[in-house]
């Protein structure tokens, strides 16, 4: 196998020098490991900020995604952001840079995603590198159907573009073999998922994503008991649909495997879902990429 240009970017590369694919663990019988991931401080952790603003004084607080995720529920309640709430509009509210630009207003620019994962590449591995990367460079390393599921409300082709950056930058060995780029937030995305009137939540909207990427994986790749399933996300909401969904996948598909790996924390906990029970254990990487198929 033939190196890989050198990157621009200061960091390890994860170069397949040396490396060997791995068959999935059920191959033999037919089975193939399908990933499911969320994107921010999962598989990357991007500085894209989140705008929350305070209605007496109109002041604007920008926070980090991970702070966000920490105090996202305290907006207009009893506490320090009793007097702080969302802005919704795309082009100019909280959410304005996990939005794409219309393509009038670009001028040359690429979109907020891309440039924000630029910038990341810039800053060093440790820095930018979350905590599935090792999954997710294992999963395109070794051509695994994936799909992303994420809250952002880019353009499925958006991402993928972001995503080619790390391919061309060196730090994947391709590009994915995509099941699926669930961007939930995004209005056309999300009326394929069934809530064009905006009415769900984004956990809501995720979990109908998995049922999705399921059944796209049993039509694409056809029906068999040895198929194994996993989903990995950073936010716990998200984890306890995602793990409501992988049972009510469970009960139509009883013979497969499915698990749901929560990043939250240090070590992540991986949980394999049963018909009517769990089981949920902390586990380092090499055993999560054991347990789940290799």
């Amino acid at each position: 196998m033939s190196e890989r240009p050198s990157s621009p970017f200061v960091s390890q590369l994860e170069l397949p020098i040396g490396r060997d694919r791995r068959p999935d663990r059920n191959a033999h019988k037919g089975g193939r490991s399908f990933y499911f991931f969320d994107f921010d401080d999962n598989i990357m952790r991007l500085n894209t900020c989140i705008s929350i603003y305070n209605d007496r004084t109109g002041e604007e607080q920008v926070l980090s995604t991970k702070h966000f995720a920490r105090v996202h529920r305290q907006l207009g309640k009893p506490g320090p952001y009793q007097d702080f709430c969302i802005h919704p509009d795309d082009q100019t509210g909280s959410y304005r840079r996990f939005r794409d630009l219309p393509a009038t207003e670009l001028q040359g620019r690429e979109q907020p995603f891309v440039e924000d994962l630029r910038a990341a590449l810039e800053q060093g591995d440790l820095v930018w590198k979350g905590p599935s990367w090792e999954f997710f460079f294992h999963a395109v390393f070794n051509e695994r159907p994936l799909a992303l599921v994420t809250a952002r409300g880019h353009h499925p082709d958006t991402m993928k573009a972001g995503i080619k950056v790390l391919s061309e930058a060196g730090f994947l060995a391709g590009e994915p073999n995509y099941l699926g780029i669930y961007t939930v937030s995004h209005p056309g995305v999300r009326a394929e998922l069934g809530d064009p009137e905006k009415q769900r939540s984004i956990p809501e909207l995720k979990r109908e994503a998995i049922l999705r990427s399921v059944a796209t994986a049993m039509q694409r790749y056809g029906e068999n008991p040895y198929h194994r399933f996993g989903m990995s996300d950073d936010d716990p909401a998200n984890v306890a649909l995602a793990v409501t969904a992988m049972q009510e996948l469970k009960v139509r598909h009883p013979k497969n495997a499915f698990f749901v790996i929560n990043t939250h924390g240090e070590p992540p906990i991986t949980t394999e879902i049963f018909a009517h029970s769990t089981n949920s254990a902390p586990m380092p990487h090499v055993e999560q990429l054991r347990l789940f198929g290799g």
